[in-house]
């Protein structure tokens, strides 16, 4: 069974068609990139599965609820990690794990605890005191205290220095990850996170563009380097995208034979950035 299915969801804000037919499948125990550019889309379609908005149309089920209605519910089992500061900056760190202790019924303390021991974040210090790395680092060893079968992170690193980053995704691998449960993230940094992802999903004017799992890509899409002079034969093959770089041409096709372009010069995979501009700038 999905942990989330989303099946031709629409949402309008006035003329704005924010989610136009999207589609979207999380199955258990995957990690899923959810990528686009801005004003694609992905806040709303995030914000419908988190029952915060109520959708225009469109099927959406995660983990078996229906998210508007069923919110509460789901608010037991889902944990959301954004990239704005959404922790009560007037408490202080002992004071709010008392807190999410006290009404979250699957939170377990020292758990959290443990997490934060591995930092510098001290209890009797405000989180207003904190350095953004600190803040993430203290709501992310909340979250990984709560027993959830679906974690959503919306550029939960935004911001952040590249070591923050580095450990942020490594807790997320090594203390919340399994095959049950599932991760959904949103980011701009592609690069750092395609090592990751078993599964994407590319997202372009409310529609999705691509579903695929990463080990599918292979088999779906080629880039070719070669000289100018193989220029006219490739582009009659329709490619995706083509780029002059200090190695030569770079074209990317879709469904395209290795054989065939192994002729004409060096064949290998895109790269997730890669495939994100050709696709999203086919669609441009």
């Amino acid at each position: 069974m999905s942990l989330a299915k989303a099946t031709n969801l629409s949402k309008t804000y006035g003329n704005l068609r924010a989610l136009d037919g999207f589609d979207m499948t999380v199955e258990p125990g995957r990690i899923v990139g959810l990528i686009g550019p801005n004003g694609s889309g992905k806040t709303t379609a995030l914000k419908g599965m988190l029952g915060l908005i109520r959708l225009d149309s469109g099927d959406l089920d995660v983990l078996g609820l229906n998210p508007y209605r069923d919110r509460e519910a789901l608010m037991r089992r889902v944990a959301y990690i954004v990239d704005v500061g959404i922790l009560p900056r007037w408490m202080k760190v002992g004071d709010l794990l008392d807190l999410v202790e006290g009404v979250h019924p699957t939170f377990t303390r020292s758990l959290a605890e443990k997490g934060l021991s591995t930092t510098q974040i001290q209890k009797n210090k405000k989180v207003r005191t904190l350095s953004k790395g600190m803040i993430a680092q203290l709501h992310l060893s909340i979250i990984l205290a709560i027993e959830a079968d679906l974690l959503i992170l919306d550029e939960p690193t935004l911001g952040l220095d590249i070591l923050f980053r580095q450990e942020f995704y490594d807790r997320v691998l090594n203390e919340y990850y399994s095959p049950e449960r599932s991760v959904l993230i949103t980011t701009h940094e592609v690069r750092e996170i395609e090592h990751i992802l078993t599964d994407v999903t590319l997202i372009h004017r409310g529609r999705a563009c691509l579903n695929a799992a990463m080990a599918d890509l292979p088999s779906m899409y080629l880039k070719v380097t070669t000289s100018l002079k193989a220029a006219p034969e490739i582009k009659e093959l329709k490619p995706l995208t083509e780029r002059q770089t200090l190695k030569g041409h770079e074209y990317i096709l879709a469904g395209a034979d290795r054989s065939v372009l192994e002729k004409y010069g060096d064949v290998t995979t895109p790269n997730l950035a890669e495939l994100f501009v050709a696709i999203i700038g086919e669609q441009q």
